[in-house]
């Protein structure tokens, strides 16, 4: 059975963006809600969901395109539109009458062997099919997505008796190749996995905070970074999903957990919070939460609120030793220190990893579904078991008895062996036996961190490796802080060129990291700016154009395989290959104005060529350099690999992945297609317009400026671009070669870096991580 349509029944926010992500998979979906009182159109609701998520952001469609694929209807004039869905989704109230009235109506319509699902996770799916026919309840799973849909990567699935095992796998491995999901599969249970330790871990460390006297920015402090939950931690999370869901997630949990469960006892709302709640407090979407900006005096100032008092006051940096501690002896140092972050920290872990541990079998059939599901679910760089692996298992065992708290059987098979480990360079996970497995993966995945475990790198250096990922395909890692592109980086890529010469078919470039990489070490430039060795920057330019030119016209393909952000110098080497295969969610753009720059490693020349040879553009010399001082001026960046094909930042026939676990064996395969017969391409040359195109350019700066959206070296740097990508001196007539163009990128580049004014934005930019107008 292949899923060709799908259709999504409930149009709230998170039923339509299931059905907007559907559409991102070029799957064609209807999409249905209630018809609404007095409304002259009744299909009012679908109809508005979809325009509003156009106009949305983050935004549910990769591409607004992508919205005629939706069909909209309700569900009383077009259930007849599910007669040819393969898969049907329903994202109805959570109400168990009306969704198996609804699933009566689905029923009468739908083909055969189509599967139906529920997005609910508060209803048991044995009561969703109970009374309902044989033929019903075997095409019936439960598919629980994270709201946004689009971004968050789990997927919960879970099966009844009656289900026959086909349905749940049609749908996991569409899930998985074709929308981008990590599938877990989980039992039928409150709150499956994520919910049920996420929302008892969000209401622990309320709680114990309140008891502890601490402030939200201390806790949020300590549940953030040192455990590799991201920096909303424990408050900034309530405030982000909604401080007024948490009495619904409680009522939930007491309603449907075994009465001896440990949550019950941690269910109460406090007092505090639901004062929020009565005065409009309920997070960003409200009037703030525990933390808010107040907006009097014609000033911005972050406020949080003071867990005794309720009253709000600026917002502090955290100071802890036990942070501080954190730093350098990572979480057991943070566990094991005395002040109150460190007994924050013991008292929360205790309680939350202690009911993980408790709940296999019960909620999964082994470790891995439940790590998994807390890091695709809630962004957790460490599942539950791999951070007890971290605190050591015995250690941990011994924290929970001196909190007083039962050892899970689990715990207890674990005493003196870890929970994960590398075996003949495989990863291994225990068992709730307690012996070890393999960690299987899917068919078609493909990791680095695997490789990594089983082999030596081919070569090395501090900010870049480079392994034999197989088949004669060569990887090119870039391991440097956020995937800086830096010297060490620049020469093991032209080293690469010449391992990969030497015995293999193709290289690719890819690593692991939250970001593909974020450009230039400003940094390393900023220090040689402030010293003023000029000939050094000149160098790593010059250094960085050959490095890329290496991979372009290296004798063997060069494959992108990005995902993340792809900015500056990064997206450079991605304009440098001969195919990208790049995951959806890859965020692409010549963003070096934003630091008083041009982009000074062949990025100018590459948008160049692209557009001067792109078809579809207008006749004529001017509209391709426009185009490029557009996109480049103003540091458009891409927010999805298909819209780096409207920039030209990716080619029309350039791949992309919707799962980024199946990325490197993606473009390992496009490698390998491309390596049959290959030739490097040859140099090309082009005209420019020169000093017409210059002063059309020019005319739109002033415009700019005029209107007060430019600064004075706003306007310093878009002109010194336009000089550049207008040819200089030059005109139609004349033809430029490569060299001639990164000669002018070069010039150009070092004119800038030589600016006060850019190094001021250089500075901004690595305090604040945010570009300075001046």
């Amino acid at each position: 059975m292949e899923i060709r349509k799908v259709a999504v029944i409930g149009a709230g926010v998170m039923g339509a963006g299931i059905a907007a992500h559907v559409s991102n998979a070029g799957i064609p979906v209807v999409l249905l809600d209630i018809v609404p009182e007095a409304a002259g159109n009744r299909n009012a609701i679908a109809e508005g969901a979809v325009q509003k998520m156009l106009k949305a952001q983050p935004a549910p469609f990769m591409h607004k395109r992508n919205a005629r694929l939706v069909t909209t209807g309700n569900i009383e004039d077009n259930l007849d539109l599910l007669a040819d869905c393969d898969w049907i989704i329903e994202a109805v109230i959570e109400k168990l009458d009306i969704k198996q009235a609804l699933y009566e109506k689905i029923d009468a319509v739908r083909k055969p062997g189509s599967v139906v699902s529920s997005n609910t996770s508060t209803i048991p799916l044995r009561d969703l099919v109970d009374g309902m026919p044989q033929a019903f309840a075997a095409d019936f799973i439960i598919t629980h997505f994270f709201n946004p849909p689009r971004y968050m990567r789990l997927l919960e699935v879970t099966t009844g008796d009656r289900t026959r095992p086909e349905a749940a796998s049609v749908i996991a491995d569409f899930c998985d190749r074709s929308l981008g999901k990590g599938v877990v599969h989980c039992k039928d249970t409150p709150g499956f996995i994520a919910n049920r330790i996420g929302i008892f871990w969000i209401q622990v460390a309320i709680l114990e905070a309140m008891q502890l006297g601490l402030s939200v920015e201390e806790a949020d402090a300590v549940m953030g970074k040192p455990l590799g939950i991201p920096k909303t931690g424990v408050f900034g999370l309530s405030d982000l999903v909604g401080i007024d869901l948490m009495p619904h997630l409680m009522e939930s949990m007491q309603r449907t957990l075994p009465k001896e469960d440990p949550f019950l006892e941690k269910s109460t709302i406090p007092e505090l919070v639901s004062r929020m709640i009565a005065e409009g407090y309920t997070g960003r979407k409200g009037k703030g939460g525990f933390y808010r900006i107040n907006r009097t005096e014609g000033r911005k100032v972050k406020e949080s609120i003071d867990l005794v008092t309720g009253e709000y006051s600026p917002s502090g940096k955290a100071s802890l030793e036990s942070l501080d501690a954190s730093r350098l002896g990572g979480l057991p140092a943070l566990v094991m220190h005395p002040d109150r972050g460190g007994q924050y920290a013991r008292r929360v872990l205790a309680q939350v990893l202690g009911y993980a541990a408790s709940l296999v079998p019960e909620i999964a059939d082994d470790i891995v579904a439940v790590d998994q599901a807390m890091k695709l679910g809630y962004a957790w760089k460490f599942g539950p078991f791999e951070l007890i692996d971290k605190l050591g298992a015995e250690n941990f065992v011994q924290l929970l008895e001196e909190q007083g708290i039962k050892v899970p059987g689990l715990l207890e098979k674990a005493a003196g062996q870890s929970f994960y480990r590398t075996q003949e360079g495989r990863l291994q996970y225990l068992d709730i036996q307690g012996r070890y497995q393999d960690v299987l993966r899917p068919e078609g995945v493909l990791l680095l961190s695997d490789i990594k475990r089983s082999t030596e790198p081919l070569a090395q250096n501090g900010s870049a490796a480079l392994w034999d990922i197989g088949d004669g395909v060569v990887c090119l890692e870039y391991t440097s802080k956020m995937n800086a592109m830096d010297p060490d980086i620049l020469a093991l890529m032209r080293e690469a060129v010449d391992i990969v010469k030497r015995g293999y078919k193709a290289l690719v470039l890819h690593n692991e990291g939250e970001n593909y990489s974020v450009g230039a070490n400003l940094g390393l430039l900023l220090f040689a700016a402030n010293i003023g060795t000029w000939d050094q920057i000149e160098e790593m330019v010059e250094a960085g154009q050959e490095s890329y030119r290496a991979l372009k016209y290296a004798p063997f393909p060069v494959v992108g395989a990005p995902s993340g952000m792809a900015l500056g110098g990064g997206c450079e080497t991605l304009l440098h290959c001969d195919a990208i295969q790049a995951h959806a969610e890859t965020y692409i753009g010549l963003v070096e104005v934003g630091v008083g720059l041009v982009p000074g490693w062949g990025g100018c020349k590459e948008m160049l060529q692209r557009w001067i040879s792109n078809k579809r553009r207008p006749g004529g010399p001017m509209p391709a350099v426009i185009k490029c001082f557009e996109t480049i001026s103003t540091a458009t960046v891409a927010k999805s690999a298909a819209e780096a094909k409207d920039s030209l930042f990716f080619r029309a026939d350039d791949g992309i992945s919707m799962n980024r676990d199946r990325l490197l064996a993606d473009a390992k395969a496009r490698a390998l297609a491309l390596a049959e017969d290959y030739q490097p391409p040859e140099p090309i040359e082009i005209s420019l317009p020169g000093p017409t195109a210059k002063a059309a350019m020019k005319m739109a700066v002033d415009g700019v400026r005029l209107a007060g959206k430019a600064t004075r070296h706003d306007v310093v740097v878009s002109m010194r671009l336009a000089e550049l990508l207008s040819g200089g001196d030059t005109d139609i007539t004349e033809m430029l070669s490569e060299e001639d163009l990164l000669r002018l990128e070069r010039e150009a580049f070092m004119d800038l870096v030589r600016n006060p004014d850019t190094l001021d934005r250089m500075e901004h930019m690595l305090e604040t991580g945010k570009p300075l107008r001046n």
